[in-house]
């Protein structure tokens, strides 16, 4: 089932560009990759499990992080609340329908101690996971940046370390829901880059490879002597 040229238009042109005015993790490439990651992910899908709506997962892909538009505490939730407000999406999708793309994005979150409640909620879950380890690092550093300006270089380097072992770690809170996915493999990968044998040292030389910003009216590079 192809995706109606109308639906597809409202994404790329209005809902996509929202994102532009989240932190810098959540920006316009973090949406485009989700929904990218959720359609290769439905694409994949073996035999056997439940029938999925290729135009609905493409829309909750699309609006799982809408919510960061009123903070990152309750994204998740606003996100539901934003997606069941839409006037826009009932010209297209059931009362019942919008009510699963609701939830889908509702239960993406990492943190979230339940499983999601349906294939959509795994499926944008597992899209939004997109475990690349130079990525998450990227992205964990974009976010201490973005909202801990004041923090000197050993502070952003220890909230990354501390947050990558307790999200990411071996016992982390962080669950995969689809087996063929290729997150596994690469979580395993990312475990042993952050494990207790990875010496902050080594951490922060490998982060000083990626990140250059701007203080005090210069540019200098950080997570680096």
């Amino acid at each position: 089932m192809d995706i109606r040229n109308d639906i597809e238009a409202y994404v790329f042109d209005v809902i996509v560009p929202l994102y532009k005015g989240f932190d810098s993790a959540h920006r316009e490439d973090h949406a485009l990759t989700v929904i990218s990651q959720a359609m290769e992910l439905l694409d994949r899908m073996p035999e056997g499990y439940a029938e999925v709506d290729r135009e609905m997962l493409f829309v909750a892909a699309a609006c799982h992080d809408l919510g960061l538009a009123n903070g990152r505490e309750r994204h998740h939730i606003d996100s539901g609340t934003i997606i069941r407000s839409n006037l826009k999406l009932k010209e297209w999708f059931s009362e019942e329908q919008i009510e699963t793309i609701a939830q889908a994005a509702e239960d993406h979150r990492a943190s979230g101690k339940a499983a999601p409640r349906s294939i959509y909620g795994m499926l944008v879950a597992e899209a939004d996971r997109v475990i690349d380890g130079e990525t998450i690092i990227r992205r964990t550093l974009q976010f201490g940046l973005t909202n801990f300006p004041d923090m000197d270089r050993e502070g952003h380097v220890k909230r990354a370390v501390e947050h990558l072992k307790e999200k990411y770690g071996r016992g982390g809170y962080m669950k995969l829901w689809i087996p063929w996915s290729d997150n596994a493999v690469q979580l395993s990968h990312l475990q042993d880059l952050i494990s207790g044998s990875f010496s902050f040292i080594h951490f922060d030389i490998f982060l000083a490879k990626h990140f250059v910003y701007e203080t005090f009216g210069c540019f200098i590079q950080i997570f680096c002597q």
